[in-house]
């Protein structure tokens, strides 16, 4: 098991939504350069990379803070928010990302997402299954659909993706504890899956649950 921390960004700062609410915004860090290298200084190898700007406004922000903690780390990074564009994956691999999440696109125009996993490899490309109710949710968690995960995320197996992030967006932000039963649901479906289970991870007790 991979400890996996995340940073999510607006305005090139870290900050914390809860549930995915952009109204409940808090700044914990002005400097994401300076939290990425306590983590690495911790031992953490990957480092999970949130663009919140990109994700509302539909194409890639905040590169910039992407390359600096490229530049600055040694850190793995999975670099996902608003990635819709071959142009976009284009920045973000050429900024040092080592892996892309891509969530929206995969719900609203499969064949672009089937064509990076294509090209880039399922080695480079991570679905982000993000989802509240277990229905996915799209464009920052702003928008619901009628989409069930777990269905969903079979689908893309069959496509050849082997690496997943889901996040329940009920937990995030929350402390409350993972969704560990969704999560051994999705693992039974799909026995071969790098499952990133993402949300609500509080206590130590939570990593070896």
């Amino acid at each position: 098991m991979r400890i996996i921390p995340a940073i999510d960004i607006i305005d090139g700062k870290c900050v914390r939504l809860s549930k995915g609410d952009y109204s409940t915004k808090k700044i914990y860090n002005e400097n994401p350069v300076e939290v990425a290298k306590e983590f690495e200084g911790a031992g953490i190898q990957y480092l999970h990379l949130v663009d919140l700007d990109g994700a509302k406004a539909k194409h890639i922000v905040n590169y910039k803070v992407l390359e600096q903690i490229t530049s600055k780390t040694t850190l793995k990074i999975d670099f996902g928010g608003g990635l819709k564009t071959d142009e976009d994956l284009h920045i973000a691999f050429n900024s040092g990302a080592k892996q892309i999440t891509g969530g929206s696109i995969a719900v609203k125009d499969p064949k672009t997402f089937e064509s990076w996993l294509s090209k880039y490899g399922a080695v480079k490309i991570i679905l982000g299954a993000d989802c509240n109710n277990e229905k996915i949710a799209v464009n920052g968690w702003q928008e619901k659909s009628d989409i069930d995960v777990i269905p969903f995320i079979s689908a893309y197996e069959n496509k050849g993706i082997k690496y997943v992030i889901c996040t329940d967006i009920s937990k995030d932000g929350m402390l409350e504890g993972p969704s560990f039963e969704l999560y051994k649901r999705i693992l039974n479906q799909s026995k071969d899956l790098k499952l990133i289970a993402s949300g609500g991870v509080t206590t130590i007790n939570d990593l070896n649950a």
